[in-house]
């Protein structure tokens, strides 16, 4: 599959993730009055969750994989982009929520957009890497 259609599928299911991150930092926040760090940080993990079970099965499912690979790379996913992803929406979410008082939902949509293009690049070359398959 070339680069290109790959990057297309990677951002459809960006797309849903960023609707279960989004809905569950809502959730967190508004209806259990959990903070809005703590509820960020929950919130990514059900969305990197939800994105590696579709990037696995859609996105690089032509690099198939046993139970014993499909493990590991859920444990590389978790510890590149699911790390990157908690850091920088932490991060960015203090910065923008704590410090410009922007409303937490857009700021959370910023702190998605500046990670996708590194989630993308460390899921093609090492989480879904080739002679996994």
């Amino acid at each position: 599959m070339n680069l290109a259609l790959r990057w297309m599928k990677f951002n459809a299911v960006g797309g849903l993730g960023i609707g279960v991150q989004l809905g569950a930092l809502a959730v967190l926040k508004s209806l259990f009055g959990v903070n809005y760090l703590w509820a960020t940080g929950w919130a990514v993990e059900m969305a990197v969750l939800h994105n590696f079970f579709w990037h696995m099965h859609w996105t690089w499912g032509d690099r198939k994989a046993g139970w014993r690979v499909a493990l590991l790379r859920l444990v590389r996913f978790n510890l590149t982009t699911g790390a990157l992803s908690i850091f920088s929406n932490l991060v960015l979410m203090r910065w923008l929520v704590g410090q410009w008082k922007l409303h937490y939902l857009w700021a959370n949509l910023i702190a998605i957009a500046a990670t996708s293009i590194a989630n993308f690049l460390m899921s093609e070359w090492f989480v879904f890497r080739r002679r996994d398959s």
